[in-house]
């Protein structure tokens, strides 16, 4: 594989080579390809064409890129000259210009504004939610009837993140607002999966019965966000406690030059964007990780051994995420094999070379994720479940962006420290009280959308495990 990302040398611009691609259709290109089987297409690309590939969605050609040297001239050593693309513009139609979708000097501002409240000594308070949530959602499946019947724990990790990120956001486990929004923000998350799937579906100004639906859905987030922001405004003028939330910390967060906060629209949109980041990629690694540890009883075994060292039988507490070392392994792997956030894209700004091919101005750029973390020029068996690949204790020589679950660069994810901690308490305190296991003859396929979910669902059949097994 090539491992430069740019040809330019002392001054001489090299244009480079022109990327190839499989055929497709004179009017759809490979759109029926990516769209029939999307992960075998990216794979297969990346393993034919090499490190840059090129193909057509009807009348848009992308540059696929395959090569850890070249994300990270994209993510990274050249980002300015990479715009985010029009994946990004599904979740904008929601979201807004929150973090996540923002640009230039307005994402600078607000990443800067942002960047202590998801400081790690900050988020260690939201520990105790955590757990707590994860332990009524156990009492819950304890006195459930049929317990012979599976349980699609994909939905309930959802519901249980969702729960989570409801009371770190607004604190008030029994408000109504709050789940009011949690109820629009699952609609929304519903059509945003639906428009990236069907990306020609008419647009919001058409009053189709899906964009009325969606568009009450954003009707209720604005109302409800904005009048919990004003009541805060408000009850900070009149000296009332203040509140220890996510929301306070937005709210409370200042500009190191002008000492200016976030406008009420500001802090509107960067709650969406958590809402919607901050529940839905956590729940899909959690339900694969219990997929691959159904799979797989020996790291199920290690699992359950750290925990009984660890935890001896009691609920896990944020004072213990550190030395739950293996579980955080089982987490990183499950990341590696199934990304949530599988594929984003850019848009080149100007011509540009990566890996020696030419990067025309205007094209496309997919990033894959899942294909990164499936190469096998830096993953040995790259299809098989193997925690210990991310044992602290072993030498890795792998390039930067050969993994990243969180993607890469000033636009990482802001979150991930919040998202691992929260997948290691839940992970942590679901199996230290019951084994998941996968019925009998169950197939399990993923189904890339936004986010990398199983097709239909994960049902799985409950086990408890014993107080002495703890």
């Amino acid at each position: 594989m090539t491992t430069t990302a740019s040809n330019s040398s002392a001054g001489v611009y090299d244009r480079g080579r022109e990327a190839a691609g499989p055929r497709g259709s004179v009017v759809l290109g490979n759109t029926w390809q990516l769209q029939h089987d999307p992960l075998a297409f990216l794979m297969s690309t990346a393993a034919r064409y090499g490190d840059v590939a090129r193909y057509r969605l009807g009348n848009v050609t992308f540059y696929q890129i395959n090569h850890p040297d070249g994300v990270q001239r994209i993510l990274q050593d050249n980002r300015h000259n990479y715009l985010k693309g029009d994946l990004f513009d599904i979740i904008r139609m929601v979201g807004g210009d929150g973090l996540f979708t923002s640009e230039g000097d307005l994402w600078l501002r607000q990443r800067r504004l942002m960047q202590p409240t998801f400081h790690r000594r900050r988020i260690d308070g939201f520990g105790g939610v955590m757990t707590r949530r994860t332990l009524e959602m156990l009492a819950r499946w304890e006195v459930r009837g049929d317990r012979e019947r599976p349980l699609d724990v994909a939905e309930e990790l959802t519901g249980l993140t969702m729960a989570i990120i409801s009371e770190t956001m607004f604190g008030n486990r029994l408000d109504e607002d709050t789940h009011a929004v949690s109820q629009a923000i699952t609609v929304l998350l519903s059509d945003i999966n639906f428009r990236f799937m069907i990306p020609f579906y008419p647009s919001l100004r058409w009053p189709t019965l899906r964009n009325r639906r969606t568009l009450a859905a954003m009707g209720t987030v604005d109302d409800v966000v904005l009048g919990i922001i004003e009541r805060r405004r408000a009850a900070e003028a009149t000296g009332e406690p203040e509140h220890d939330d996510l929301l306070a910390m937005l709210m409370e967060a200042r500009d190191a030059d002008t000492g200016e906060g976030m406008s009420d629209k500001q802090l509107r949109d960067e709650v969406v964007t958590i809402f919607v980041a901050g529940h839905e990629t956590t729940a899909v690694a959690l339900t694969w990780a219990f997929y691959l540890l159904a799979r797989h009883p020996q790291a199920e075994a290690m699992l359950h051994a750290e925990l009984s060292e660890v935890l001896g039988g009691r609920a896990p507490e944020i004072s213990d995420v550190a030395n739950l070392r293996y579980t955080r392994m089982v987490i990183d792997e499950t990341l590696r094999l199934y990304p949530p956030a599988w594929i984003t894209n850019r848009q080149a700004v100007a011509e540009d070379v990566i890996c020696g091919y030419r990067i025309p101005a205007g094209a496309a750029v997919a990033v894959s994720p899942y294909v990164m973390h499936h190469l096998p020029a830096w993953w040995h068996e790259p299809y098989r479940f193997n925690p210990e690949r991310f044992d602290p204790d072993m030498a890795h020589d792998r390039p930067r962006f050969a993994y990243m679950p969180f993607g890469g660069g000033p636009h990482q994810c802001i979150g991930n420290t919040f998202a691992l901690m929260e997948a290691t308490l839940i992970l942590a305190t679901v199996a230290q009280r019951y084994r998941l296991q996968l019925p009998p003859g169950a197939v399990v396929k993923p189904r890339p959308e936004t986010t990398l979910r199983p097709d239909g669902g994960l049902p799985m059949l409950l086990q408890p495990r014993s107080a002495n097994q703890r």
